[in-house]
């Protein structure tokens, strides 16, 4: 076994890096307390069903540029200062989402530390909305 590992080091790491790139994301989703993500299928069922409130976190100038239908502007850059203005939402599900998901997580994590309990992420963000051909405000 020590001589497979020393002949066969580079393939080792390898596998290892490959590894631990798959777990990389899960890891940080739990550590990151960014809690639940939802597909585009999963938000556009919270949407219509349970009336979830969609917020979009990326920066006013892409908001503008085109949005998820109802979608609110709440950049990250403002977050701590507007957060309070959208604590009626939070009886009902809440949808956040920036241009790729890899943002929005820190956004739910503190809308739970709000208090919000029905807070998700849109997996993939507006790109994968934009991928799926679903409907955009602009």
């Amino acid at each position: 076994m020590l001589e497979f590992l020393q002949k066969n080091i580079l393939l080792v790491a390898a596998a290892v890096g490959s590894g631990a790139m798959l777990l990389w994301p899960l890891l940080r989703g739990a550590a990151g307390g960014g809690g639940a993500s939802v597909n585009t299928l999963q938000a556009t069922q919270l949407m219509n069903r349970e009336n979830a409130q969609v917020l979009d976190v990326r920066e006013p100038a892409a908001y503008a540029a085109g949005h998820i239908l109802g979608a609110k502007s709440l950049p990250l850059a403002e977050f701590e200062k507007r957060a309070g203005d959208f604590d009626k939402y939070k009886p009902k599900p809440v949808i956040l989402y920036c241009d790729t998901g890899n943002t929005a997580p820190r956004a739910v994590s503190q809308l739970k530390a709000r208090g919000f309990t029905n807070v998700v992420n849109l997996a993939g963000g507006f790109r994968a909305w934009l991928q799926g051909g679903l409907p955009v405000e602009r």
